[in-house]
C-alpha cells in the first residue's frame, strides 16, 4: 500500500541521505547547494542503492514499466532505482542528436545550471503510450526539469504513476507547487528548507 501525499516516510530515509548533505553538502554564494561529492558527480552507489529502496517503500513499483529523469545528473539515481525495480530507464537529453531517429517528444525549460533555454527529448521509440512511468530525479528546485519531464509525459499518453525527487531545495517553491497538484504522487527525501553560512536546515517531519 501507498503511503499518501502527506505522511512523511519520504524524509525517513533517512538519516543517512541527511548526514551525507549535513556533512559534505557546500552551500556557495546564492543558496546554491553542491552535494556533488556524493550525489551527482562523484556517485556514492550504496547510498543510491538505499534511496532506491526508500523509493521503492513510497511507490508502487509493481505498476511501473520504466523510470525517467534528465540529462545528466539524474542518469545515476534513475539507472540504479531501474535496476533495482527490474525495469528499463530513459534519459531525456537537452540536445538533438543524430543517432535518435525518427519522432521526438520535447518540452523546454530554462536551466539555472547552464543559464538558458534548454530543449529536453526522448524518442517516440521508447517512451510509449502503455508505458507506466516514475519520474525520479536527483536534485529539484524551481522544479524546471521535473515539469518539463511531466510535460513529455502528458505528450505521450503514457501513466504517470509517481514523481521522486532524491534532495529538494524547499525554499525555492518548486516542490511545494508539485505537492498542490492532487493528480500528482509526488515526494522528496529530503527537503532543505534553509541552507546558508550557517549551515543547512531541513523540513520538518509531519
Amino acid at each position: 500500500m501507498n503511503p499518501s501525499k502527506d505522511s512523511c516516510n519520504c524524509c525517513s530515509t533517512g538519516n543517512a541521505l541527511k548526514d551525507r548533505i549535513q556533512k559534505e553538502g557546500k552551500v556557495l554564494p546564492g543558496n546554491i547547494i553542491k552535494v556533488d561529492g556524493f550525489l551527482n558527480h562523484k556517485v556514492d552507489t550504496a547510498l543510491m542503492e538505499d534511496i532506491a529502496d526508500q523509493f521503492a517503500k513510497i511507490f508502487d513499483i509493481s505498476k511501473i514499466s520504466v523510470v525517467l529523469t534528465a540529462e545528466a545528473s539524474g542518469i545515476p539515481v534513475a539507472a540504479i532505482c531501474a535496476q533495482k525495480f527490474g525495469v528499463p530507464f530513459i534519459f531525456a537529453k537537452k540536445a538533438k542528436s543524430d543517432n535518435i531517429e525518427n519522432g521526438l517528444y520535447k518540452s523546454e525549460l530554462y536551466s539555472y545550471t547552464y543559464r538558458k533555454t534548454v530543449t529536453m527529448i526522448v524518442s517516440t521509440e521508447w517512451l510509449k503510450p502503455e508505458d507506466h512511468v516514475l519520474i525520479i530525479d536527483d536534485f529539484m528546485a524551481m522544479g524546471n526539469a521535473v515539469n518539463a519531464l511531466i510535460d513529455i509525459v502528458g505528450q505521450c499518453g503514457c501513466t504517470l504513476e509517481g514523481v521522486g525527487v532524491v534532495v529538494e531545495k524547499g525554499f525555492q517553491g518548486g516542490g511545494d507547487a508539485l505537492r498542490r497538484r492532487p493528480e500528482l504522487n509526488y515526494h522528496a527525501l529530503a527537503v532543505i528548507d534553509k541552507a546558508d553560512e550557517n549551515g543547512i536546515v531541513f523540513r520538518e517531519e509531519k
